[in-house]
């Protein structure tokens, strides 16, 4: 970490990095390469200095918050869904306010040109919801009674991980299709889809307690792509690596899900539950890892990790700005 001290030393006194606007006098400087988002069960911190320190936003606007299951920075835009329904803040999360209340949001996805197409969607415990205009008006769209874990939209194709399974929309979620045989039933709780998806429509799948599945064609078929009886909530791809994180810590694949090595050195026994590679790609190694203990840190693509931060809070979700971009070494045939 000294090299990344020192980078935070340096861009700290930069007024020209990427600082949140409009921001009042009195309040610090906001350095967005620099900053990190961790939702916990008793709300959203921020780090200004990359996951050195911590503080714990207590802005008016974010009451009623609670546990937070996503945090999507979009530039000076940040998504935040929580117990308590999706909170938006204009200015980096200096100030909030509530764009969707009533339902707990388990999931948020914007479009992949959120300023060209404002389409967003809000995954709930209760179903999906979908905003035409960034958040402002939201209105149902289906897959009521199912809880929506996460969101993936690789164009055109929204696939959803659900209670239910996995289920497909090639129109906008207007009509929906279920997975195919070979996935089992129950909460699929993380997904990954092919870098190259239109053309090559690989996805993983990780249902909650039975490990793994891999999809070749778009999820019409399913197999078993190992960690058997696992529990699974987060997975990466990262060049040719595929990284899974669950109650085992974390660990990955170069083979599609063959064989997976564990990668937990200085993790102490600790379930994961977000695995965050905020460089990617072009410093692909360096990571954070939300756990029941506080946030884990690796320069190394998780051969070694050090911390925690945040020290004994149970972290849920991690955030940064830019998002990483996910890119594989090749197709996954």
């Amino acid at each position: 970490m000294l090299g990344r001290r020192a980078a935070v030393a340096l861009l700290a006194g930069s007024a020209t990095l990427g600082v949140a606007a409009d921001r009042a006098p009195d309040r610090p400087v906001v350095v967005t390469t620099l900053t990190l988002f961790a939702g916990t069960d008793e709300g959203l911190y921020r780090s200004r200095n990359w996951g050195l320190d911590w503080e714990l936003l207590k802005h008016a606007g974010l009451a009623g918050l609670g546990a937070v299951h996503q945090v999507l920075p979009l530039g000076p835009r940040v998504y935040v869904g929580g117990a308590g329904g999706l909170y938006l803040s204009e200015d980096f999360g200096d100030t909030w306010k509530r764009a969707l209340a009533g339902t707990t949001v388990l999931s948020v996805l914007a479009s992949r040109y959120p300023n060209a197409d404002p389409t967003l969607f809000a995954g709930t415990t209760e179903g999906l919801a979908r905003s035409l205009d960034g958040g402002a008006n939201f209105r149902a769209a289906g897959q009521r009674g199912s809880a929506i874990h996460r969101l993936d939209w690789p164009g055109p194709t929204l696939v959803m991980a659900t209670s239910n399974g996995v289920v497909f929309s090639t129109d906008a979620a207007a009509t929906y299709q279920d997975a195919g045989p070979g996935l089992p039933a129950g909460h699929v709780l993380a997904i990954v889809v092919s870098s190259f998806y239109a053309v090559d429509p690989v996805l993983f799948a990780a249902v909650e307690g039975q490990g793994l599945f891999r999809s070749p064609d778009g999820g019409r078929s399913w197999l078993p792509a190992g960690l058997e009886g696992q529990t699974v909530r987060d997975l990466v791809w990262l060049g040719p690596f595929l990284y899974a994180a669950g109650d085992e810590g974390v660990k990955r694949s170069e083979d599609l899900g063959r064989t997976w090595t564990a990668l937990n050195e200085g993790l102490k026994g600790l379930a994961a539950n977000q695995l965050l590679f905020p460089l990617a790609p072009a410093a692909g190694s360096e990571a954070f890892l939300a756990t029941g203990a506080g946030v884990f840190h690796t320069p190394d693509g998780g051969l070694h990790w050090n911390g925690p931060t945040l020290k004994g809070k149970r972290v849920l979700c991690l955030g940064t700005f830019p998002p990483p971009i996910p890119v594989q070494g090749r197709k996954r045939r």
